[in-house]
C-alpha cells in the first residue's frame, strides 16, 4: 500500500537517493584524491598503525588485511583492526587518516567510552529491527491494525537511535585519530594535515547522511500510523 505512496517518493525516496548518492560521490572522490598523495613519512597504513601503538598510550592489538575497498574497521569482539589491502600497503595520506580513525575506535574501546558502549549494546537489536519493523508496518497497514504499525515504528526507531549514537562515536574517533597522528609525529606537512582532515570529514558525512535518511523514514512511518 505505502510502496506506491507519492509522499514516500517525494519525502523519503528522492531525498535518500540524493543524500546517499551525493555523500558516496564525495567520499570516493576525496579518497581517490588523497590516496594518490604520499604522506610525508612515507609509511604505509599498516606501518602507521604499528607506529601509533608504539608512540602513544594505546595497547597494541593485531592489525590484519581484509578484502574489499573502504572496508576498514575495528572489531571489538575479536580485538582486531581490519584494514583493506590498499590502505594497509599504500603510503598515502588517505591510508594514514583511515588507520588513525580505526585506532581512534581502539582508544575509545580501551578507555571504555560510554557512547561506544551504548552503540555496541544496540548492535544485536539493530541487526533484526529493520526487518521486524517493515514486517509489522506492512501487515499493520494490510490488516488495518494501528497498534501493529506503532510497534513497527518503535522497532525502526531503534535503528534511528543507533544512527544517532553512531554519529558522535565516529566524529570522536576521527578527533582522537588526528590527535594521535600529531602526537606520533605524522602531521609534518600541509598535505598531511589538510588531507587527513578532508578524508575523515568525508567519511563522517556518510554517517550523517545515514542518520538523516533514517529520520526521514521514521517520520514517514509515524505519519502512516497517524493516518491509519
Amino acid at each position: 500500500m505505502f510502496i506506491f505512496d507519492w509522499n514516500y517518493v517525494l519525502w523519503v525516496l528522492i531525498p535518500t537517493l540524493v543524500i546517499s548518492g551525493g555523500v558516496q560521490i564525495y567520499l570516493r572522490s576525496t579518497y581517490s584524491r588523497w590516496r594518490q598523495v604520499r604522506n610525508s613519512s612515507g609509511a604505509t597504513g599498516g606501518q602507521v598503525g604499528e607506529a601509533l601503538f608504539d608512540r602513544t598510550s594505546l595497547k597494541a592489538i593485531p592489525i590484519r588485511e581484509t578484502k574489499g575497498e573502504l572496508t576498514d574497521n575495528f572489531d571489538p569482539r575479536a580485538g582486531v583492526v581490519n584494514l583493506s589491502r590498499s590502505v594497509a600497503t599504500q603510503p598515502s595520506v588517505a591510508s594514514m587518516a583511515i588507520v588513525a580513525h580505526e585506532l581512534g575506535h581502539v582508544q575509545q574501546h580501551q578507555q571504555k567510552s560510554a557512547l561506544m558502549a551504548m552503540r555496541n549494546f544496540l548492535v544485536p537489536a539493530v541487526v533484526i529491527s529493520p526487518n521486524v519493523a517493515y514486517f509489522m508496518i506492512f501487515f499493520g497497514l494490510i490488516l488495518q491494525l494501528t497498534g501493529l504499525i506503532w510497534l513497527g515504528v518503535f522497532f525502526f526507531g531503534l535503528m534511528v537511535v543507533f544512527c544517532l549514537v553512531t554519529l558522535p562515536v565516529e566524529i570522536d574517533a576521527s578527533r582522537r585519530g588526528l590527535r594521535m597522528l600529531a602526537e606520533a609525529g605524522f602531521m609534518q606537512t600541509d598535505d598531511d594535515r589538510t588531507g587527513a582532515k578532508k578524508v575523515l570529514t568525508a567519511a563522517g558525512l556518510t554517517y550523517l547522511g545515514a542518520a538523516v535518511t533514517a529520520i526521514l523514514q521514521l517520520l514517514y512511518f509515524i505519519s502512516l500510523a497517524q493516518r491509519n
